[in-house]
C-alpha cells in the first residue's frame, strides 16, 4: 500500500519536531514547513491526505491558510487538524470547523490523544482511497463494458450483413440450378440424363439446406427467429415428414416406419414450420447414420387435458448409435460425435444443434439415448394447447398443371442470366406477356413507357437496387403508375429483409428459390384473376 502524505505546518520549528516524533510510523510520509506560503505550494505539488496545521503564524494564520487550500479544487480534500496552545473556547473552535478544518490538537500535545486522533484519520484516508480505487476499477470495467458490447454489436451488424450477401450470392445461383433442373424434367430425357438430372437436382437441394441451416442458426442466435403458433394438423405433418424422405431411406435399403397413437389429436395449436423442421431433421439424421434395419417415427401422447396435451416425437433407428461420453457433443453447433463420422457420413453437424435450439425456443424437451452399434433414439416432447373448435383442414389442388394467366402483361426487373432465362419460361408457360430489365432503373424507365399489371422485382441490382426503385415507383416518379402491385424477390431471408421490403413499397416478397406454384398464386392474387 502507498504511504500517505502528511503536512505539518508550524512556524517554531521544536513544535514540528515533536509532531514528528509522535507520529513515526511506517504507513506515512511526513513533510513539513515553517512558512505558510510554502505549505500552499507543497500541497499543490503533493498528494497530501491530512495537515497538522497550527493556528497563529506571523505571515498568514492557519484560518487563512485553510481557507486557502479549500478554495482550490486540487487540495479541498485534505483533512486538516488545528493544532493550538491558544485557547479551547467553543467560538474559537468553531472558527476552526468553519474554515474547513475536521479536528483540534491542544498544545501540550497528548502523546495517546494525538496518536489516536492522527491514527484514526489516516484508518479514514485510507478507506476513502481504497474506494475511490474500487470506484475507479468499477468505472474502467464499465467502459471495458460498454466497448465490449459495441464491438459485440457491430460485429453482430457485419455477421448479420455478410449472412444476407452471402445468402445472396449463393441462393441466386442455386434458384437458377434448381429452376432449370425443373425445366429439363419436362423435356424429353434418355435413361442416362434422367439420372444426372436427379443427382443435379438433390445436390442442389443439399447445398440449399446447408445454407438454410446456418441462416436458421445465425436467426436463432440473434433473438430474430420466431415461433408463430396456429392450428397444426399433426398426422399430417408427420406422414409428409415420412413420405419426403422414403426415397432417401428406400436408397439406402432401410425401412422407413410411421407409428402415430390414436390418442393424438387431429389439430393442435403449433408453429407448424418449425415442428416439421425438428422431425425432417431427426428422421434424416437418423437415415444418415443407420446402414441397415429401419427408421421410426412414433407419436405418443403422454399426457392430456380438457385445454392441451403433452405429445412425445420419437425417432428409433437401429444405426451405428453413439457412445455415452460423445452424446452432450453431438447437440454442439458443427460437431459430430468422432471426427470419423464426418469422413464417413459427411454433414456440417448442424441439423443436432438446430434442432436443440428450436426445441428450446418452443419450451419442449429433447432426450437421447443410445447403444454404440446398436441404435438411437432421438425424442423431443412438448405440450400443446387444443383449438377450442374443431378445424377441418382446407383442401388443396392436386397436379402440376396450373391456369393459363394469358393477356398479364408482366415487367421483371433481374440481373442475374440463369434466373432471366428461368423466369421468362416459367411466365411464358403460363402464356403471360413478359419484358426483362436488368436494373431498377430501367424497370422505371419501361414502366414510364408501357403499361404492366404486375412488377417482379429483383433486391439486389446494380445501377439502382429493387427496393430504390420502388421507393421511387410509389413517391410518383411515373405518374399515375404509383399503386402498380410489386413482388420482390430476394435471396437474403432475415425477417429484417421481408419488413424492408413491405416497408419500401413491395405488396410481397418470395425467396429465392421460389415455389413456381407461390409465384402463380401470388401473381394471380395480385392481378384479381381467378
Amino acid at each position: 500500500m502507498d504511504k500517505i502524505n502528511i503536512l505539518i505546518v508550524d512556524d517554531r520549528p521544536e513544535n514540528i519536531i515533536a509532531l514528528e516524533a509522535l507520529l513515526q510510523r511506517d504507513d506515512i510520509n511526513i513533510i513539513s514547513t515553517t512558512r505558510p506560503n510554502d505549505a500552499l505550494r507543497i500541497a499543490w505539488e503533493n498528494d497530501i491526505a491530512i495537515a497538522l496545521v497550527d493556528v497563529q503564524m506571523p505571515e498568514m494564520d492557519g484560518f487563512e491558510l485553510v481557507r486557502i487550500l479549500k478554495s482550490n479544487p486540487k487540495t479541498k480534500d485534505i483533512l486538516v487538524i488545528f493544532v493550538t496552545a491558544i485557547s479551547t473556547d467553543t467560538e474559537f473552535a468553531l472558527m476552526g470547523y468553519q474554515s474547513g478544518a475536521v479536528d483540534y490538537l491542544f498544545m501540550p500535545l497528548n502523546p495517546f490523544v494525538t496518536a489516536a486522533k492522527v491514527d484514526a484519520f489516516i484508518r479514514f484516508t485510507q478507506t476513502q482511497r481504497d474506494l475511490k480505487n474500487k470506484n475507479q476499477e468499477l468505472l474502467d470495467a464499465q467502459d471495458k463494458l460498454i466497448k465490449a458490447k459495441e464491438l459485440a454489436e457491430q460485429g453482430k451488424r457485419i455477421k448479420e450483413n455478410f449472412l444476407a450477401n452471402m445468402s445472396h450470392e449463393i441462393r441466386t445461383p442455386i434458384n437458377g440450378i434448381i429452376g432449370i433442373t425443373k425445366l429439363l424434367r419436362l423435356t424429353d430425357l434418355n435413361e442416362e440424363q434422367e439420372e444426372m438430372v436427379s443427382l443435379l437436382d438433390v445436390s442442389s437441394n443439399a447445398l440449399l439446406g446447408v445454407i438454410n441451416d446456418i441462416l436458421d442458426l445465425s436467426k436463432i442466435e440473434s433473438g430474430k427467429f420466431k415461433i408463430v403458433r396456429a392450428a397444426t394438423q399433426v398426422r399430417s405433418i408427420c406422414k409428409d415428414v415420412v413420405n419426403i424422405l422414403k426415397i432417401k431411406a428406400k436408397d439406402k435399403g432401410i425401412a422407413l416406419l410411421l407409428e402415430i397413437s390414436n390418442e393424438v389429436p387431429d389439430t393442435v395449436i403449433a408453429d407448424s414450420l418449425r415442428l416439421n423442421q425438428i422431425l425432417m431433421n431427426l428422421v434424416s439424421n437418423a437415415i444418415k447414420f443407420t446402414i441397415e434395419g429401419s427408421v421410426t417415427l412414433k407419436v405418443d401422447v403422454k399426457d392430456r387435458t380438457e385445454t392441451d396435451c403433452l405429445i412425445k416425437f420419437s425417432v428409433i433407428d437401429t444405426g451405428i448409435g453413439i457412445a455415452k461420453e460423445n452424446i452432450d457433443k453431438i447437440f454442439e453447433t458443427f460437431e459430430q460425435a468422432e471426427d470419423s463420422t464426418t469422413l464417413k457420413f459427411g454433414g456440417t453437424g448442424l441439423g443436432l444443434s438446430i434442432v436443440k435450439q428450436l426445441a428450446a425456443l418452443k419450451n419442449g424437451v429433447l432426450e437421447v439415448s443410445s447403444e454404440e452399434f446398436k441404435g438411437s433414439t432421438f425424442s423431443f416432447s412438448n405440450r400443446y394447447e387444443l383449438p377450442e373448435i374443431k378445424i377441418t383442414p382446407p383442401v388443396l389442388p392436386v397436379g402440376d398443371d396450373l391456369k393459363q394467366l394469358e393477356g398479364l402483361k408482366v415487367l421483371v426487373a433481374e440481373d442475374n442470366a440463369i434466373n432471366q432465362f428461368l423466369i421468362l419460361r416459367i411466365l411464358k408457360s403460363w402464356k403471360i406477356d413478359a419484358d426483362m430489365v436488368e436494373n431498377g432503373q430501367e424497370a422505371i424507365d419501361h414502366l414510364t413507357a408501357k403499361d404492366y399489371n404486375i412488377i417482379l422485382m429483383d433486391t439486389f441490382m446494380p445501377v439502382m437496387n429493387g427496393l430504390e426503385a420502388i421507393k421511387l415507383i410509389r413517391g410518383g416518379i411515373v405518374p399515375g403508375k404509383e399503386h402498380i402491385p410489386i413482388i420482390t424477390f430476394s435471396a437474403a431471408v432475415m425477417e429484417s429483409d421481408r419488413e424492408t421490403a413491405i416497408k419500401a413499397g413491395a405488396n410481397d416478397i418470395l425467396s429465392k428459390p421460389f415455389d413456381v406454384k407461390l409465384l402463380h398464386r401470388k401473381i394471380a392474387d395480385l392481378c384479381m384473376v381467378h
